[in-house]
């Protein structure tokens, strides 16, 4: 029991601590300060980073559950985090009407940050 308590603890804090580091490098990639808009009500901030956070979780999901060790997922986390940069890159041209307030193009951008991750979570099956 306590070897599977550390094993738990391990990938839980790992994880957390991997999320955190994403969500810090994300908000410093995009054009706007996501905290600050959220801060002030702006809910296409909000769904933006939102969606960001879940396209990340849902691969680290797949990566605790399908590789064999903390390094090997702390790999797919780097990996993951690029690919949700990649989306927001992608669909950057929607960034001036998140910071305006617009809720449309932030769930578009949201939906496709969680599309991406959700592939991304099944394809570390393979």
């Amino acid at each position: 029991m306590t070897q599977s308590l550390i094993l738990f603890l391990s990938y839980l804090i790992t994880a957390v601590l991997l999320l955190g580091v994403f969500v810090w490098v994300y908000a410093r990639v995009t054009p706007y300060h996501e905290f600050q808009l959220i801060r002030e009500n702006n809910s296409a901030a909000a769904v933006t980073l939102g969606g960001a956070m879940l396209g990340f979780t849902f691969p680290m999901m797949a990566s605790i559950y399908y590789t064999q060790s903390l390094v090997e997922m702390m790999l797919w986390a780097l990996i993951t985090g690029l690919v949700q940069l990649g989306v927001f890159i992608a669909l950057r041209r929607w960034a001036g009407q998140i910071e305006q307030g617009r809720i449309a193009p932030a769930i578009l951008l949201a939906s496709a940050s969680i599309a991406v991750g959700l592939l991304n979570a099944v394809c570390i099956s393979h």
